[in-house]
This record gives C-alpha cells, structure tokens and sequence, in this order.
C-alpha cells in the first residue's frame, strides 16, 4: 500500500498546501483525477491594496467534463501579463519581491500547454526558494479514495478548512496595517514578505 500523501497539483498553492510540502518528505501528485472547476487547480489568491484578489489560469477542457487534470491545457490569451502585472501591483514594496523576482517572473513569460505541468514546475521552484525539497512524484493511474493519506479535497477553494493539523503562524504582510492579518493566502504572499523566513512560517503552521 502506498503511503505518501496524495495531493492535487495546485498553482502557487497556499500556505496550508505549502505546509504539507515542508512537512511530508514524499507525495504523489494526482493528474488522473477529474478535474473540478473553482479549486486552486487554476488560481491562486493574493492581497493587494484593494483586498483580496484570485487570480485565475483560463484552460481549456479537451474531454468537456470528463477530462482528467494531466490533459487540462492553458489557454494562453494574455493571462501571464495580467498576472504578472497584478503580483508587481502587490508586491512590488515587499521586502523581498525584488529578491525572488528573477527566479519567478519566467513563469509569465513561457507558454505552457498544460496546467498540470505548470503548476508543478512552479511548485519545484517555489519549493527550493524556500528552502524545502519534497519528493513529489505523478500518479500514472487514479488512486483509489483510502489508499493513503488523502489531502486531494482537504484544502477546498470556497469555503474554510477543516483541517485539524492547519492553524496559520502569523507573519508581516505588506498591508495589514490596513487589511489586517489575511491568512492562508498563496505561498508567494508568504515568500515575498517573509523571504527566507518563510520556511519558519510553514513550520510552525503544521500541527502534529
């Protein structure tokens, strides 16, 4: 029986999903599962001076309904500028945006075909910014429902987790002297304020 955890590729997930990451030293991403509309398969939430913002990948389903998450293709229309431009809106006075900028900015420069693929080489680089070095390896078939620990639908997108080793450490946001503390935002939120304490962060967010 398997035993690594099982999750769901997401784009810069958030600071639940990262805390998994750092805490687990092998996973299995699942790219044979459905694919779900409105999850962090495709977006990824941040704070900016007007309050919080999703920022959500355009994709195309090749199979409709019934199209598996590796076979999920972007649809490149312009969605990397806006992206890009709404992250330099955000954090641009950060106390480390200028320093990951470089590594990240590639990201919304190269077309990608698939939103799986995407995701999870962003995902590698995220995890070396800060400093973790999980195992994640690609399903090649469906994992059964019980088969491992299951964190597919732990971290859904429209409603609050009930997640019993998830409570977020608090940490400097750029805009909480106005917004106050938002938590469980996208892992580049963390990484841009907190730079290389992020991985502190994530660390004191998992609870055994």
């Amino acid at each position: 029986m398997n035993t690594s955890p099982i999750i769901t590729p997401f784009y810069a997930g958030n600071i639940q999903y990262y805390s998994k990451l750092a805490h687990y030293p092998s996973l299995i991403a699942d790219v044979f599962q459905h694919y779900e509309k409105q999850t962090f398969r495709n977006r990824c939430r941040i704070m900016t001076a007007g309050g919080i913002m999703d920022l959500i990948i355009p994709v195309v389903k090749p199979n409709g309904n019934k199209t598996i998450d590796k076979d999920i293709k972007i649809l490149n229309d312009g969605w990397q500028k806006i992206h890009w431009r709404a992250l330099e809106a955000a954090y641009r006075n950060s106390p480390f945006f200028m320093y990951y900028e470089d590594d990240i900015r590639p990201f919304y420069q190269k077309d990608f075909t698939f939103l799986a693929d995407f995701n999870l080489t962003l995902t590698e680089c995220l995890c070396g910014l800060i400093g973790i070095y999980p195992n994640i390896q690609q399903s090649t078939q469906y994992i059964e429902r019980g088969s491992s620990i299951d964190l597919r639908q732990a971290m859904p997108c429209k409603k609050d987790s009930m997640d019993p080793h998830f409570r977020v450490s608090p940490y400097y946001q750029v805009f909480a002297d106005k917004s106050g503390f938002i938590p469980n935002l996208s892992i580049l939120d963390l990484l841009f304020n907190m730079g290389n304490e992020a991985i502190l962060v994530l660390q004191k967010s998992y609870l055994p």
